[in-house]
């Protein structure tokens, strides 16, 4: 079994900053990709950001110069790094990640941590 769960999601004013981490837990072989997705009420759900097995990062353009993914792969963990939050980053914010257990390779998803930004 695999498990995927986020923290550090909260309520914050416009401007102000937010980490969320989430951490692979369980029959964890390897971990490729780890990305970050979000949903809005009412929204589908998009990408916000990823790091690749290499390393290498990419953004929606919407938090570009804002965010900042990282992964500490000795932990099985990835952050998100949110700074400058605004109101249209209010979401529900998911961890994915492609796993490989003894029984194979897929995609995995945590259950979500809630970012609001008000006034």
């Amino acid at each position: 079994q695999v498990q995927l769960v986020e923290s550090g999601g909260g309520l914050v004013q416009p401007g102000e900053s937010l980490r969320l981490s989430c951490t692979a837990s369980g029959s964890v072989l390897s971990i490729n990709d780890m990305a970050w997705y979000r949903q809005a009420p009412g929204e589908e759900r998009e990408l916000v950001a990823a790091v690749i097995g290499s390393g290498s990062t990419n953004y929606a353009d919407s938090v570009k110069g804002r965010f900042a993914i990282s992964r500490d792969s000795a932990k099985n963990t990835v952050y998100l790094q949110m700074n400058n939050l605004k109101p249209e980053d209010t979401a529900s914010y998911y961890c994915n990640a492609g796993i490989r257990t003894m029984t194979g390779f897929r995609a995995y998803w945590g259950r979500g941590t809630q970012v609001t930004v008000s006034s």
